[in-house]
């Protein structure tokens, strides 16, 4: 199968979704990408290991997006589509995507709001897409692209409730149907389409039964995180992605965010704590820009950082519901040949 989007193409039904602090950077997102399949590069700061992060850091993200950006090109030889995910609740939302619209990657997808003025800052060249949980945003955005910018999204993302990370849904939405809410989906998407816009499902589409169940109910494909998490070419310390697989009994639950969203998390020491206890931030960023550094409970980009370093004690690590099917360590390519036409897991 073929999915045309703009003029790019993919190859298989797979959008590796962006995972953030530095776990999608250009080794995966290249990697996917070189497979026909969408790989996602996360912009939340993404220049957490440049020496004057801490210091500058709107510089530290966009030197360092542009070397993740060069290296996935490098990797998918050019195949398949790199997009950049950021998140619409981040500070300096809109220079970011100034800045991103004069870079070589191939668009820009947003979650964590609703990105209502994407269009004024990204180039009708490029692919723009928005990360949804219900029909009734969508309409809104296709609503107010369509008649303040004459745009609609090229693609979009359905993110149900069993996703990591952050979710678009209040804790007493996670049992919805998602299969109705999909179809839902599609018909507002078809109000406004003149050409095809794919849309894609994630949230606990990891295995080859998963990805059918999807295309027969009509999506066009599945975006995946946590099974590429733990891929070679994740940017999680290989410690860490040892450590997390050999642990007999992992738990994902649902926390509340600093960013003010419900997140679903690893069940781990920390998440523990914060849960009762308060970690004041050891030196704020302000990134993002719900967070509150007078009453956060913890620092997220703290924690975060901590993960991607591989510190299981005091990381939040971010995954989804199929966390519980992950068994060993693949590269991209093997695990993409298994949940297309290999072994079900």
């Amino acid at each position: 199968m073929s999915i045309k989007i703009k003029e790019k193409f993919m190859n298989i039904p797979i959008v590796q979704g962006g995972m953030g602090i530095g776990i999608s950077m250009g080794e995966l997102a290249g990697a996917v990408a070189a497979e026909g399949g969408m790989g996602t590069i996360s912009f939340v700061n993404c220049g957490y290991r440049e020496s004057d992060f801490l210091e500058n850091s709107i510089d530290a993200n966009k030197r360092s997006f542009i070397n993740e950006v060069e290296k996935a090109k490098k990797i998918s030889k050019g195949n398949g589509i790199i997009m950049v995910n950021i998140m619409h609740v981040v500070n300096n939302f809109e220079n970011y995507l100034k800045f991103i619209n004069d870079t070589d990657v191939d668009g820009v997808v947003v979650g964590a709001g609703l990105p209502l003025e994407l269009p004024e800052y990204i180039d009708s060249k490029k692919i723009i897409a928005p990360i949804v949980s219900s029909a009734r945003a969508l309409n809104l955005i296709c609503k107010k692209w369509l008649k303040k910018y004459d745009r609609r999204p090229d693609f979009i993302v359905f993110e149900g409730p069993e996703a990591g990370g952050h979710l678009g849904f209040k804790r007493e939405e996670l049992n919805i149907d998602i299969f109705e809410e999909l179809k839902r989906i599609i018909d507002v998407k078809k109000q406004f389409e003149k050409i095809h816009i794919p849309v894609f499902i994630g949230g606990g589409f990891g295995t080859k039964n998963r990805i059918l169940e999807a295309l027969k109910k009509g999506a066009d494909g599945v975006q995946i995180g946590t099974g590429f998490l733990f891929t070679k070419e994740s940017s999680l310390e290989d410690i860490a992605k040892q450590t997390l697989l050999s642990t007999k009994e992992r738990i994902v639950e649902v926390i509340q965010s600093p960013v003010g969203l419900p997140a679903r998390a690893l069940k781990t020491d920390f998440v523990d704590f914060t849960s009762k206890n308060r970690c004041p931030a050891k030196r704020c960023l302000n990134c993002i820009s719900t967070c509150v550094p007078s009453t956060t409970p913890y620092c997220i980009n703290e924690a975060l950082i901590r993960a991607v370093k591989g510190d299981l004690k005091n990381g939040l690590f971010f995954c989804g519901t199929d966390v519980k099917n992950i068994t060993e360590i693949l590269s991209v390519k093997e695990y993409i040949k298994n949940i297309l036409g290999g072994r079900d897991e």
